[in-house]
């Protein structure tokens, strides 16, 4: 492979991973960087009408190219014995958009949306790029890396063929933060006090009811340690927690639309550890106490593991999260400048800052590659 990415520009490239955020938002990010290299790169984005792709993936203002979802069950029953027939038609309606858009190169990042455009590509002799964002692979991405040779990962833990470990493509803006530099603009934008420690509370998109509770049981000790909160409880859920004249301010908001501001204004995090939340705390440098969501296949403990293994982080399950767990974990750490630092460099040297651009050359140069096999034009 070339170390120089395609130079006649006009790419057609297809990227598929959809239903959550923590499949789209790579997806996009890496579209952000090949536009910046590329800027007469075609991308389409193939998604469904299950999750948020009809959302997200129009608001980065991208093409969307939808497919018949396809939900793996875990069961057997009925929607096993259909399963078969809901896959084939979902890869004709695949098929059908790369043969429309030319495709070059289809690049996924799993999930449901990403099996029927690997297996149109693969009848097609597509090239297949594949990121994987967890540490514990989906099954999507599993079966995947046995048709390409060219597959990445977030963690060097991600048990896959042919894997080269670069991290999550994140949003400049998040990857490229200065958090000193706009901490005190962010925490003005929040209402919070300039110098006081600062906590955020997180759940992710949705908000988490456990770290919600959790946390606003802790009001009181918190504000008695003088430690301010930053709490994004998710959109569809109520929390009240007074405010207390003179107190150290208690913010509840329930969604935070440019989260380079929440992480500038904070010095510590309780939160989930999603596979996006964790490259984008471990890149921006704050140590965090992550929770792991506790339905599923176990994904978001692994994700977090590096970070607290390097010093980064602590890690607890939900069950074991209370408020007294947060004065008593959260409080000593946020309160000494020094145990702060050193999380923070533990965090920052877990990180990785550029892998929407490693990744991006990468699928640039495949399509240098396909044209060179196949004579192929631009």
């Amino acid at each position: 492979m070339t170390s120089r990415h395609a130079a006649h520009g006009g790419e057609r490239i297809v990227v598929a991973g959809g239903g959550t955020a923590g499949h789209i938002e790579p997806a996009m990010n890496l579209a952000d960087a090949i536009r910046r290299l590329e800027p007469a790169a075609v991308i389409t984005a193939i998604g469904s009408t299950k999750g948020l792709d009809t959302t997200l993936i129009p608001a980065r203002g991208y093409p969307l190219e939808l497919v018949p979802p396809v939900p793996l069950p875990r069961r057997p029953g009925r929607d096993l014995l259909a399963t078969p027939a809901r896959v084939r038609a979902a890869v004709a309606a695949a098929g059908e958009i790369l043969d429309r858009v030319r495709a070059e190169v289809v690049v996924g990042f799993g999930g449901y949306v990403a099996v029927p455009a690997y297996l149109a590509a693969k009848r097609r002799n597509l090239p297949i790029v594949v990121h994987e964002a967890n540490a514990k692979p989906g099954l999507a991405n599993r079966s995947a890396a046995r048709l390409t040779k060219h597959v990445f990962t977030a963690s060097a833990r991600a048990a896959l063929p042919h894997a080269t470990a670069i991290g999550i493509p994140l949003r400049p803006d998040i990857s490229q933060l200065d958090r000193p530099a706009l901490r005190g603009e962010a925490r003005a934008r929040f209402g919070l006090d300039a110098d006081r420690p600062t906590l955020l509370v997180t759940g992710g998109s949705q908000g988490a009811r456990t770290i919600n509770w959790a946390a606003s049981g802790a009001a009181a000790g918190l504000r008695a340690a003088g430690i301010q909160v930053l709490h994004v409880i998710g959109p569809k859920n109520v929390l009240n927690v007074p405010a207390e004249p003179g107190a150290p301010p208690y913010v509840v908001v329930p969604y935070v639309e440019q989260m380079k501001y929440a992480y500038a204004a904070a010095d510590f995090v309780l939160c989930r550890c999603g596979a996006m939340t964790c490259a984008e705390l471990s890149a921006v440098g704050l140590p965090a106490a992550y929770v792991p969501y506790p339905v599923g296949n176990g994904e978001q403990r692994f994700n977090a593991e590096p970070i607290v293994a390097a010093g980064g982080g602590l890690l607890l399950d939900d069950a074991d999260l209370t408020p007294d767990w947060v004065l008593a974990n959260v409080v000593p750490r946020i309160t000494d400048a020094a145990v702060l630092e050193a999380m923070s460099r533990a965090a920052a040297h877990a990180g990785s800052r550029d892998a929407d651009v490693v990744l991006a050359r990468h699928v640039l140069n495949v399509v240098a590659e396909y044209r060179h096999l196949t004579g192929g034009k631009p």
